[in-house]
């Protein structure tokens, strides 16, 4: 696993106030479905855990993004990271990420999201 992707992964848990130590890493709850999810001390992700960028990566370009992208500032800031089921992540990445800021629906989820991932910020130290 590249080492960016750990670092990223690192971020996510280790700014997010529902993660939990436990034996070897760190236990959260996915945004989606709430169920577990984690990854190692060294930022290994558990079976079925995912990086999860909430305002996706190709909309940091849109205008219609503006609002929520400047709530992050960029894509790899650790308040638009979260990890997530690997079934939940990709079926926003088929769903709302794929349809765009433009599209209501998608947006709401991803607001949705963002909302519930910034009350469980904490800033890592």
């Amino acid at each position: 696993m590249p080492a960016g992707l750990r670092a990223r992964l690192l971020r996510a848990v280790l700014s997010d106030s529902h993660a939990t130590p436990v034996p070897g890493g760190w236990q959260t709850r996915c945004l989606h479905c709430r169920s577990a999810v984690g990854i190692s001390a060294a930022g290994e992700p558990w079976i079925g855990t995912t990086l999860e960028h909430i305002v996706p990566r190709s909309w940091f370009a849109k205008p219609k993004a503006a609002a929520l992208v400047a709530q992050v500032g960029d894509a790899d800031d650790p308040r638009n990271l979260a990890l997530a089921y690997a079934r939940c992540n990709h079926q926003k990445g088929r769903g709302p990420d794929a349809r765009g800021p433009a599209d209501e629906r998608a947006y709401a989820v991803v607001l949705q999201l963002l909302t519930a991932r910034l009350a469980r910020w904490r800033a890592p130290d």
